[in-house]
């Protein structure tokens, strides 16, 4: 499974030339540094939750226009999307396979985040050996505990480091994908890396520094 990022929580994962594309919010967009040209060739599309770092309609649209990808979402998410005329399916919780992905859904809860309502949030369990939690860091996620790889929220106005590092350290990936960095500058980016690359190590945790467009990771 190869696992690429495009910026923030923009996220590609591909097996045997089947695509899913998680999150094309506007944190990736904003710049056009990402373009949704790139792409063309997703086979579904997921959105974990409403925040627009995550999903904006404008954005959507024009993914699925270009790629006729399925979209998989909530209940919250897909008000919008009916309303923009895109066609969905909901997966909240369960299992559903797409193409060589099995996809693990079940609900989790939005770290706090200051003046704002938590939104409808579902986290995937993929092919029994990535979790992507979103922006959770419930404790109910820790069932997972040794899992082969986090998508790990890295820096965010609802989290310190002390908090996320915690976060991860009992639950004891093998490997961590960090996520969440899109509106930090890349020498910041760097350095906080360096500094979670030299936490991690001391656990027997591969943290891999990817934060360039397009750079992946196979597992």
């Amino acid at each position: 499974m190869k696992i690429s990022k495009y910026l923030h929580s923009c996220l590609v994962f591909e097996l045997d030339g089947y695509k899913i594309l998680f999150d094309p919010g506007d944190f990736s967009f904003i710049e056009g540094l990402v373009t949704p040209q790139m792409f063309a060739d997703v086979n579904v599309i997921v959105i974990t939750h409403i925040h627009s770092d995550h999903f904006v309609i404008d954005i959507l649209q024009k993914i699925v226009n270009i790629s006729g990808a399925h979209v998989v979402t909530n209940s919250q998410v897909g008000e919008q999307l009916e309303k923009a005329g895109i066609k969905y399916s909901i997966l909240e919780e369960g299992t559903e396979h797409f193409g060589p992905f099995k996809l693990k859904a079940f609900p989790v809860k939005h770290a706090l985040i200051m003046d704002n309502p938590l939104p409808q949030m579902t986290g995937f369990l993929i092919n029994d050996k990535v979790l992507h939690p979103a922006d959770s860091m419930e404790d109910k996620l820790l069932t997972f505990k040794d899992i082969e790889l986090l998508i790990m929220v890295t820096m965010a106005p609802f989290a310190s480091e002390v908090m996320i590092t915690a976060f991860a350290d009992t639950l004891k990936p093998r490997q961590i994908l960090p996520v969440h960095d899109g509106y930090a500058k890349t020498f910041f980016i760097q350095k906080r890396y360096a500094a979670y690359v030299k936490h991690f190590d001391k656990l027997g945790i591969k943290f891999h520094q990817v934060y360039q467009i397009g750079y992946s990771i196979t597992i």
